[in-house]
């Protein structure tokens, strides 16, 4: 699958519902949706991110060389995805983007959230995130809506993915 890009018009879209009735259908999709996931070593990716406009994304955060202190998730596939609350706790980390390689930014995010989500047999799921994994829901919960985690800090806050690497190894010492 190819991942679409920052300036691709499917990436500012608010992504239609994914109906029950589809989900058995959409399961080759959504398979492909992890390997390409896993492919570009991301620590998730919503459906809009390869040009399909529909309420799903996966939440997979994993320690890696960019997010080095991330916990271990099971890739979660998580179909009309709703935040049903969040903690007024707010803290600004870094994020980057399948969708717009290269460039990193410090995006302020609530560090606990309450969500709602289907899986694939249709079961409706309620469960709370925090730190790393609530960042990871919120940002893929933001492609649903058409936003870029680039619309939520300001341009200042960009750096390219070498500078972030730097970062990251100095704060490692």
């Amino acid at each position: 699958m190819e991942i679409a890009q920052l300036g691709n018009p499917v990436l500012r879209q608010r992504a239609e519902a994914v109906k029950t009735s589809e989900f058995s259908e959409l399961q080759p999709f959504f398979a492909d949706l992890e390997k390409t996931m896993i492919v570009h070593h991301g620590v998730g990716i919503a459906a809009p991110q390869v040009s399909e406009s529909i309420r799903a994304f996966i939440v997979a955060p994993k320690p890696n060389s960019r997010y080095p202190n991330a916990p271990l998730m099971p890739p979660t596939l998580m179909l009309n995805p709703k935040l049903i609350s969040q903690s007024e706790n707010i803290e600004m980390d870094w994020e980057g983007c399948l969708s717009i390689p290269g460039i990193r930014a410090k995006v302020p995010r609530a560090s606990e959230i309450e969500v709602s989500y289907q899986t694939l047999d249709g079961n409706t799921v309620d469960t709370q995130f925090s730190g790393f994994a609530a960042r990871v829901f919120l940002h893929e919960l933001d492609h649903l809506e058409g936003i870029v985690f680039l619309d939520r800090t300001d341009s200042s806050e960009y750096v390219t993915d070498a500078e972030f690497m730097r970062i990251i190894e100095a704060d490692m010492r």
